[in-house]
Formats: C-alpha cells, structure tokens, sequence
C-alpha cells in the first residue's frame, strides 16, 4: 500500500492531525497508509500531546487487526510511527535566544550590525522553547536544521515511487507560515537529499489554514492576534508568487472561518490549550480528499476551498454539503454507536448475551490491552466531539447527552420508530452477526461491532 508522509507543522499541524486521527478510527475511507511527521519546537504543546495520545491509541488498535487502508471500517487505515514519537525534533531551541542560536556574539562587528537590521532586539531576545510566536523570520531560519536531521534523513530514505506528501500549516503564526515554503523548497529543490528524484517527482498537497481564532490582549506576550489578518496577506502574496505560480505543489487547500473563538494568550506548552474546532475537521477532510484522489504530479496548481451551506453558528450535519454529509454521518454515528453500546451497556450484558458467550468475550478479555485502548481511542473520540460542539463556531451533530434513546442522538434527523428498548435492538443486532472463521478475537470484536452499527445505522435513520 502506498504511504502518504504527512507533516504537520506547528501547533495546527498537530491539531489537524488529532481530527484525522478520529475520522480514520470512525471508518472514514482513506486509500493511503498514513505516516505522521510533526514539525513543531514546542514539545510541551497541549495540542502536540492530544495527537501523539491519540496516535498511540489509535496504533495499539490497529496493530491487532489485518485491514488494508482503504477499507470501510473502524481502524481501517494504517497509522505508522515513522519517526520516534512521530516527531523530529528541533535541536538547541531550549533554554537559549534566538540571538545566542545564530551566535551573534561570536560574529564580526560588521555581521552582527547586519542580524540587527534583519531582525528587531524583541526577535533576538525571543527564546524559541515554546516557537517562534508568529514569527515567520526566526522560523525560517531555525527549522533550515530538520533537513540534516537523521528522522528527515529516514523519511527520504524511505519513500517509494507511488508514496505522497502532504503538508499541514498555519499561515498567521510563526512555525507554520515558515515551516511550509520550507519543506516544500527543499523536497523539489534540495538535490542533496536522498531519494531527491522520487521526492522532486512527487505528488505533493498541502492546506494552508488562515486565521480562524484570536487571543486575548496580553501586553506581555508577543502574540497578537490583531496582527494576523496583515501576516496572512503578506504570506499569501508570497505564495502566489513562489508556490502557486511556480507549480511547485499539485493541491493546495484553503480554509478559514471568520467566526473566531478568543483562546488564552499562551505563548506555548501545556498552558496553550486549544479545544477542536471545525476548521481542524474540515482541514482533515482535505487530507481524505488528496489520499482519495487521482493526481498527476506536472500539471499546474489545483486550489480549493471548503464552505457550507448557510453561515449558522452550530453546524449538523444537514449544514453540510451532500457529498461531506455523504462522506462523515455514517461512520461517526457508527463509532458514536459503538462507544455507547461500551460506556452504557456493556458491562450489564456481556455475561449474558449470546455475541460475549459465543466469542468468549469475558472479563478477561475486557480487561486486556486491547480492550483498554479500544475504550480509550472511543473516550478520546467523545472528548474530541464534546470539545468541537462547543466551540465557536460548533459543530454539533450529536446531541451527545442522550443515553437511552441512542437512535436519536442525530440532530436535526428523525429516526424509525421501533417498539425494542434502544440497546435491546443493539444486543439483537449484535447476536444476529454470525463470526466467520480464522479471525483473531481482537479482530472479530471490531467486525462485530462495526457490522452491528452499520445495519443499525441503515435501518433505522431516515437519510
């Protein structure tokens, strides 16, 4: 199966590929194997934690089953840990300032007048553990390291014909805004690089996320947010001009919204906590789509966008286009279904219920490893629709609160009227899948429950 490299750059690199990592445990197609690669000096960052969570999660699943990406399924992409803790890390950003990093003090007179007229005494007094807080400059000169990094170095050893690359960014911050014309120059220009004619003839995409949230005033902070809007007009002019209107990359997408939620201004780390939005889901999306796709690299730049039918500030899934609503309601209903049945029920039932006596699904197996990172990839997958339900602007499909009459948890869609109590109807739709032979326990206990829910899911929604 082909691989598709995907580097995040920055705290939304990562925040993106949290969102993916729920659509792919949910069963939303991809027809790629899925390479993580975050880009991102902040190694403390709340938003770098929750995806490395929920990549090993998601991983110790997987690792037990034997689909191949592009199955309709739960887990049904490969999620690979390529790099250690699928991050390469950035060297010398701790603990020292951006103008003890490029070694001012050890340059001539002449070259240190010259730092100071590229770059302002707030930039070489900046330390850089938590980034490069918006900016794009000292970005641009730190992150030219990650290239001679060996976790680099593997990446393009390792890449094959049919592989593709894929780049998650922000445009209004510092680390993304750099960090993309940054790899992208390098992978169709830097011949040093092994691998560089597979890499320079490579179907690349990448989405560039304009300004979709603000912070709070801080006058002790660097960041600030009334400046993103002027850094991202500045950036695109940059693109237009580099990027697009050189073809150097075959997809690129563009998201943002202008209903922002105002965050905490946090320069980094554990304090900079960002609950998922649906501007991370739709950028998600993107990645789908590009893996989905076919591309012929050699054309020229193919640009989208991303809207919704109406300007409503908590979307459902009838806000969505037919294609999307096509693409997400049945798989994250199934896994909501799932994680439900599990949290709810499942405890009162399985020593009675023919599906748990059959397969010898008992105590022992649900309290096994597998079991434990099954319930926590569905735990994190509810936290993540909580956190995006209740932002601004929301995404709110579910009404998440409902307990017995899970068969209206859609908003906005009616469901079949049936005479069963909800979760009878579920234990008859899980004691009526018959288990086909060879298949490992692990295995058979996703099959079951991902079969049970997509005939549940059919028959009783109206869509």
């Amino acid at each position: 199966m082909s691989k598709l490299y995907l580097f995040g750059i920055g705290g939304t690199g990562a925040r993106v590929m949290r969102s993916l990592t729920m659509l792919l445990a949910s069963g939303v197609k991809c027809s790629m194997d899925i390479v993580p690669i975050i880009i991102d000096p902040d190694s403390g960052a709340d938003s770098l934690t929750k995806a490395v969570e929920a990549f090993d999660s998601y991983k110790m699943v997987r690792d037990h089953l034997q689909y191949n990406s592009g199955d309709d399924h739960f887990f049904g992409t490969l999620i690979e840990e390529h790099v250690n803790r699928y991050c390469i890390p950035l060297k010398n950003t701790n603990n020292q300032t951006f103008g003890d990093y490029i070694k001012i003090p050890t340059m001539s007179t002449e070259n240190q007048a010259l730092m100071h007229m590229l770059f302002s005494n707030d930039n070489l007094a900046s330390d850089m553990i938590v980034g490069f807080k918006g900016n794009p400059n000292i970005g641009s000169v730190v992150l030219n390291q990650f290239v001679s990094s060996i976790q680099f170095q593997q990446f393009a050893n390792s890449f094959q014909q049919g592989d593709r690359i894929f780049i998650i960014s922000s445009i209004f911050g510092g680390t993304g805004a750099s960090g993309f014309p940054l790899l992208l120059k390098t992978l169709r220009s830097n011949n040093s690089v092994p691998n560089f004619n597979l890499l320079n003839n490579s179907v690349i995409g990448g989405i560039t996320v304009l300004p979709y949230f603000s912070v709070t005033v801080d006058g002790t902070s660097r960041i600030n947010s009334s400046d993103f809007i002027d850094k991202t007009k500045s950036a695109l002019a940059y693109y237009d001009t580099n990027i697009t209107g050189t073809g150097s990359i075959d997809r690129l997408y563009y998201i943002a919204d202008t209903s922002n939620p105002t965050y905490n201004n946090s320069e980094g780390g554990e304090t900079q906590v960002n609950d998922a939005h649906i501007v991370e889901l739709f950028s998600a999306l993107a990645i789908v789509d590009f893996a989905n796709a076919q591309i012929v690299h050699g054309n020229a730049t193919t640009c989208y966008e991303f809207g919704i039918k109406e300007d409503t500030q908590s979307i459902t899934f009838n806000d969505l286009g037919p294609m999307t609503k096509q693409q997400i309601v049945k798989p994250l209903t199934q896994f909501l279904l799932f994680r439900k049945y599990l949290y709810h029920e499942r405890i009162k039932q399985y020593r009675f219920q023919p599906w748990a006596i059959d397969a010898e699904f008992d105590k022992s197996f649900f309290s096994s490893a597998f079991e434990n990172n099954v319930e926590k990839m569905l735990s994190l997958y509810n936290i993540w629709l909580d956190e995006i339900s209740g932002n601004k602007r929301a995404f709110a499909p579910f009404d998440l609160k409902k307990r017995q009459h899970i068969f209206q948890i859609i908003q906005n869609m009616d469901s079949k009227h049936t005479r069963l109590n909800n979760y009878a109807l579920f234990d008859d739709a899980l004691n009526a899948e018959q288990r086909p032979t060879g298949l490992s326990k692990e295995q058979w206990f996703i099959d079951l429950f991902f079969n049970a829910t997509n005939n549940l899911f059919t028959s009783k929604f109206n869509l």
